[in-house]
């Protein structure tokens, strides 16, 4: 039986490390609104763990560096006069 300190455990292997951030942030920004989620991490240059680019997807998006249009696709929105425009579209959520 798995407990909670094993899953716990399990789940911070899937953390990603600075590098690995810094590099799905410059793929982003490079390709902002080409790719949906998985399309782009299938499309980064350096492979990872599923798991480990979606944690580091969810940091993105909480940060407010990206964005994701109702479609699915992710847009590089950090630059603070262009999010400002970007965050009151209303054909864009940020999740």
């Amino acid at each position: 039986m798995l407990d909670i300190q094993d899953n716990t455990a399990i789940r911070q292997l899937h953390q990603p490390k600075l590098d690995t951030i810094r590099m799905v942030e410059a793929f982003i920004k490079e390709h902002s609104g080409e790719y949906k989620k998985k399309a782009l991490w299938e499309h980064l240059p350096k492979k990872m763990m599923y798991q480990t680019y979606s944690n580091t997807i969810e940091y993105l998006l909480e940060s407010n560096k990206i964005a994701m249009d109702r479609k699915g696709y992710i847009i590089w929105i950090w630059d603070p006069e262009i999010a400002k425009k970007y965050l009151l579209r209303d054909d864009l959520a940020i999740e």
